[in-house]
């Protein structure tokens, strides 16, 4: 490494974590969850998200590594089903709120056996993570992580493994036939990921772990709105199977609302400095960057108390109760004249022990750290009194500040404390408005 791009990496580090720490969480209640679960490599540490200051949490399966993971056992099927399908006291599972909203900023799925892991995952397990990533929470998945996000495997022309992968890219995957090896990964001229890292003049990085990957099937199958963002590069290589030029990376968005997933048919996951780890912070910056964009629940009518008394099964999110360190948006219209506005929240009658804020902003989101006006006092129960409000739009949101506790085990990140909070906090909100006397 030059000098010169030393100097550059460490500008773009500097950058990369104060933009970072400016948008960390905001609202999610954290920014990854890894899976390394059935038949996945179990990781409790990824590199790239102690490099960006991002918080994590994770799932271990029994073994840490593939070749062991038969020895997996009854309480490793449970938590995971727990986990993504859900359980009594979390119906929605670990990557969403209680209205469907991802929970997480980002899912990441470490290597394994891709088919082997889906079928584990559970039929409902596999709608939530669609749900997950629909609703705006993006992905990452490496190796067996870019196949389950596929729509299947094609091998000898012929599709295999439809309707068990998650299908969030709806395209096709290839192996590469190439095992217990490394591959050279060559940046596209205009890829995205170059915004985040100096991968040098030559836009390649060298050995990139590779042990069974795949790659993006770009012929007839290739789905709209994919972006290929570096190809494998193998000139000089005698490989079973030619797969110079073969995207080895690829993202997907469907639309505005939805997360961005990112795939890669290598492991550049576990690496702790240079290029590679670059990169895999890179695919995790593009990803987290293209999150959903946040919507408002509804608009708050004058003098109308609104009940959020919903839970998950009731399967209407636009009034359903708040999740752990969430925000929900409201919008009100304030009339020109306004004198006042008076905003009231309170819980429902039995679940006054939680830590409910009360926040506005006109014309954009209400957070904690920028709005304009708040009641940030413990309890759930708040009024906030606007005065001389201009008019136009007032977006109001509420944000639970209570949560669970941590604990990392063999299995992963657990929960303790105030699990209670993960099924909801129903409340209602209410907006007064009072015109101006005229004289």
């Amino acid at each position: 490494m030059t000098m010169t791009r030393y100097f550059y990496f460490i500008s773009m580090l500097a950058v990369m974590s104060s933009a970072l720490a400016q948008d960390n969480t905001k609202g999610y209640y954290k920014d990854v969850f890894v899976d390394g679960g059935i038949y996945l490599t179990s990781r409790n540490d990824l590199p790239a998200v102690r490099y960006m200051g991002l918080t994590m949490e994770s799932f271990l399966c029994g073994p840490a590594t593939v070749e062991q993971k038969a020895n997996y056992n009854y309480t490793d099927s449970l938590l995971q089903k727990e986990l993504f399908a859900g359980s009594a006291i979390d119906e929605n599972g670990v990557l969403l709120y209680p209205d469907g909203a991802p929970r997480f900023r980002m899912l990441y799925t470490n290597g394994g056996r891709s088919w082997k892991h889906a079928r584990t995952v559970t039929e409902k397990g596999n709608q939530h993570i669609n749900d997950y990533i629909n609703h705006g929470g993006s992905y990452v998945g490496t190796c067996a992580g870019a196949f389950l996000a596929s729509k299947a495997v094609v091998s000898t022309g012929k599709p295999t493994y439809v309707g068990l992968y998650y299908s969030i890219w709806p395209g096709y995957t290839c192996h590469t036939g190439l095992s217990y090896s490394s591959t050279t990964v060559s940046l596209e001229k205009k890829s995205p990921l170059l915004k985040y890292a100096d991968f040098g003049k030559d836009m390649q990085v060298d050995s990139v772990r590779h042990n069974g990957g795949g790659f993006a099937v770009i012929d007839s199958m290739y789905p709209e709105g994919t972006e290929i963002l570096a190809r494998y590069y193998t000139i000089g290589r005698k490989l079973r199977k030619d797969i110079h030029g073969k995207p080895v990376i690829w993202a997907y968005k469907t639309d505005e609302n939805a997360g961005r997933i990112v795939m890669c048919g290598s492991h550049p996951e576990a690496v702790e400095t240079g290029e590679r780890l670059d990169l895999m912070a890179a695919m995790m910056r593009y990803a987290m960057e293209g999150n959903g964009t946040p919507r408002a629940k509804g608009k708050l009518e004058n003098g109308v108390e609104r009940k959020m008394y919903c839970f998950t099964h009731d399967n209407n999110p636009d009034f359903t109760a708040i999740g752990d360190k969430q925000y929900h948006h409201f919008v009100i219209d304030v009339p020109k004249g306004a004198g006042k506005i008076t905003l009231s929240l309170k819980a429902k009658p039995g679940y006054s022990n939680y830590d409910l804020f009360l926040l506005a902003q006109p014309q954009k989101f209400a957070y904690l750290d920028e709005a304009l006006y708040k009641n940030t006092a413990l309890g759930s129960e708040k009024k906030l009194v606007i005065t001389q409000p201009k008019a136009g739009k007032m977006y109001l949101s509420v944000f639970c500040n209570t949560t669970v506790d941590t604990v990392e085990t063999k299995y992963g990140t657990s929960y303790t404390g105030r699990t209670d909070v993960l099924n909801g906090v129903p409340y209602s909100i209410l907006a007064e408005i009072e015109m101006k006397e005229n004289k």
